[in-house]
């Protein structure tokens, strides 16, 4: 418990300094699975990543749980993740789940429109969704509709990319048109568990004040919870599941 101690309050400077305390926002984590992610779920980075986001979570969460999904070609929505039960996570969840599909090719489309269903359709709010999307190289560039279509929608992607991978599309990210607000970043980070817990959360909170900002401009999210909201019109999935 002393880990993720150290990283709440880590958390908690960053977003004092980046005057984020006040904010509330549901978090997920989408994992890539992939082959090439491999060694990393086995040597124990991954298992670290998941701590490291739920120190955040449980800052910013408004129930102090971190959603997470899997997915390689297939993906999976996971348990929610806790201070509670977040020992052992990636071995108990992922690694002895025989149900899940792992260590395939890389297929990002299905497993980001789960997450907007989730959080669009599914369980409708005013407050903000902040996604950590975990990626190794080669996402596919078909994520680009998905990205423009929901950028009226609360839900902000934070891209990181660990390793050498190519992440040539995730890097024009900040230049897609067509967009109500700017609703992405990309972060690289080589050696992920060489940076620091200060210097992590800095780097993923960079865009988020911005796009809120902007966001709350454009009404695309409030201050505060509104009374019991009718799910989405059906057109918004019902054109994004036909790409």
């Amino acid at each position: 418990m002393a880990t993720i101690d150290l990283q709440k309050k880590s958390v908690k400077i960053v977003l004092e300094k980046k005057q984020l305390t006040k904010v509330t926002a549901r978090v997920g984590l989408v994992l890539d699975i992939t082959g090439s992610m491999r060694t990393l779920y086995k040597n124990g980075t991954v298992q670290n990543v998941v701590e490291r986001i739920l120190a955040v979570a449980d800052q910013f969460d408004d129930n102090g749980l971190l959603d997470v999904w899997e997915y390689d070609n297939e993906f999976s929505r996971l348990k929610p993740v806790s201070e509670k039960d977040f020992s052992g996570y990636v071995d108990r969840e992922i690694l002895n789940n025989d149900r899940l599909h792992k260590f395939g090719r890389n297929d990002e489309p299905p497993v980001m429109k789960d997450v907007l269903r989730k959080y669009v359709a599914e369980e409708p709010s005013s407050y903000p969704a902040f996604i950590v999307f975990i990626n190794d190289g080669g996402c596919k560039k078909s994520i680009k509709p998905i990205i423009e279509a929901s950028s009226d929608k609360p839900v902000f992607w934070q891209f990181v990319g660990i390793g050498n991978g190519n992440f040539d599309f995730l890097n024009t990210l900040d230049t897609l048109e067509g967009r109500a607000v700017d609703n992405t970043n990309f972060l690289h980070i080589e050696e992920i568990d060489s940076i620091s817990d200060e210097e992590l959360y800095d780097a993923l909170l960079t865009e988020f004040p911005f796009w809120l900002k902007e966001a709350k401009e454009k009404g695309i999210i409030r201050d505060q919870e509104p009374p019991a909201e009718k799910p989405k019109k059906k057109g918004f999935f019902s054109r994004l599941f036909s790409k």
